[in-house]
């Protein structure tokens, strides 16, 4: 009887390893990872690393984006033209934001698109499905 258990407690957890895969193969289409926030200059440097998981490829992106300070205020409102994002093919893309202290910087929240152009895809691309995440201390949401 405990034979029976353990086998179907097994078949049970294959069965939601996977779904898990098959998630993970459907995920976002297009995903933005907040890379690096480095003090430049004059300012602040972001990279964000894009990655359009769409088959075909995203002529110009621009999203609206808000920078968050640490202590959840709104340092300005800004717009970051990622340009053309080939697909399958991660493309690095970076922002010098004058007179930011990146020390100071809490969140990056995208808060829509502006642009989103690709022949075969309509204008919401851009926006669904949109994968975020952040290999930094600041949080990148949207």
């Amino acid at each position: 009887m405990g034979i029976s258990h353990l086998g179907a407690a097994a078949a049970a957890g294959l069965l939601v390893s996977s779904l898990g895969a098959a998630a993970q193969e459907a995920g976002p289409h297009l995903s933005i990872e907040l890379n690096a926030v480095a003090p430049a200059e004059t300012g602040c440097l972001i990279s964000f690393l894009a990655r359009n998981g769409y088959e075909t490829g995203i002529d110009r992106a621009v999203f609206e984006t808000v920078l968050i300070d640490d202590k959840g205020q709104v340092e300005r409102l800004t717009l970051f033209d990622f340009g053309a994002l080939p697909a399958g093919r991660p493309r690095m893309r970076q922002f010098s934001v004058p007179g930011l202290d990146c020390g100071e910087l809490g969140q990056i929240l995208i808060n829509g698109t502006t642009a989103c152009e690709a022949e075969a895809l309509d204008e919401e691309a851009c926006a669904e499905g949109l994968g975020l995440s952040s290999r930094t201390d600041v949080e990148l949401i949207g």
